[in-house]
């Protein structure tokens, strides 16, 4: 071990300071421990001006993670959730969903689909963080707005390695906008029948930790400032790419400014 840090992040967390970091007004709705973890983890996105008036507190520690970074940038994440942070489905009230873009992950699939119905009549656009295949996988794929897949999950799906094939083939579920996040090979998406391919930028590795929710946030960016989709698709490679030249999740959020920079 080269060296030690203690950073914030999480899939949500992360996505939601970067949209703020990009000058959108956030909300943040999920459970914080009580431990120190949890105390560090609300006044990191309160100083980040994440309203989180609606987030609420378990008894019990916060969740965490280890995760081991290689000198290439590569990561390994072991990570730790207690059953005491899932969110009651029961607690989700339309004012806290109050907006005109919800982003969810799929950690506690009960809970993404519940929000995503209920933002769905509200007539809120809804974005995902799609990592993990469940009996709830597909439904929930079919119910969101914008379904944004980590690069293995539609192979999980589908059976196909390829991208376009397997994205084609998620067709079946919904008429939007398939998107699909490749590491260092970019990102893709599924526009009607028109498949866009956006190659990544190339920077200098550090820790490519938050990576994805940095994409997404920049992808949430793009959709409000109506962009194209190929306009989105590589303004949120330059945000994430930007992001992988610094250690951690949280603290590794572009501005705006610098996206943009990379993105000329």
């Amino acid at each position: 071990m080269q060296a030690r840090h203690l950073f914030c992040g999480g899939q949500t967390a992360t996505a939601i300071c970067a949209c703020g970091a990009l000058g959108l007004s956030t909300r943040y709705v999920g459970v914080f421990g009580t431990d120190e973890n949890g105390r560090l983890m609300r006044k990191t996105l309160e100083d980040r001006g994440i309203d989180v008036k609606h987030a609420i507190e378990s008894d019990g520690p916060n969740r965490d993670a280890v995760i081991l970074v290689d000198p290439d940038g590569r990561r390994t994440v072991i990570w730790y959730r207690p059953g005491h942070l899932d969110f009651p489905s029961d607690r989700l009230r339309p004012e806290a969903l109050n907006a005109r873009v919800m982003h969810i992950d799929d950690d506690d699939p009960r809970l993404a689909l519940a929000a995503a119905r209920l933002a769905s009549t509200l007539g809120i656009t809804v974005t995902t963080d799609l990592e993990h295949v469940t009996d709830t996988t597909e439904e929930l794929v079919a119910t969101v707005t914008y379904p944004i897949f980590e690069q293995h999950a539609p192979g999980k799906l589908t059976g196909e390695s390829d991208p376009e094939r397997g994205l084609r083939k998620l067709r079946r579920l919904t008429p939007n906008l398939l998107c699909m996040t490749l590491g260092d090979q970019g990102s893709v998406a599924l526009e009607g029948d028109r498949f866009h391919v956006a190659p990544a930028f190339k920077v200098n590795v550090v820790d490519n930790t938050g990576a994805g929710d940095v994409f997404r946030a920049a992808f949430i960016y793009g959709f409000l400032q109506r962009w194209s989709v190929s306009e989105q698709l590589r303004f949120a490679n330059a945000a994430a790419a930007v992001s992988c030249t610094r250690l951690g999740a949280i603290p590794s959020v572009p501005v705006l400014d610098e996206a943009l920079s990379l993105l000329s």
